[in-house]
């Protein structure tokens, strides 16, 4: 997908963003170079990856529940 010029003014009208002629080229090309990442990316070979939420392991950091008696009524 080619981002262009047109491309980034229309994205930033729907966006209700006031962008300047400097700003809107600087954009543009920023914009080309990250879809070019992700389609560098979606080139790599991920059969029989298993999906993750996280890239490390996550543990739980919590205490564990334990049943205590409870405080008396006085």
């Amino acid at each position: 997908m080619a981002i262009t010029r047109a491309y980034v003014e229309k994205v930033s009208l729907l966006a209700r963003l006031q962008l300047g002629e400097a700003e809107l080229d600087r954009l543009a090309g920023e914009l080309a170079s990250i879809i070019g990442y992700v389609d560098q990316l979606a080139e790599v070979d991920t059969e029989g990856v298993e999906p993750m939420a996280h890239a490390v392991e996550v543990h739980n950091v919590f205490a564990a529940d334990e049943v205590h008696p409870s405080l008396a009524r006085e």
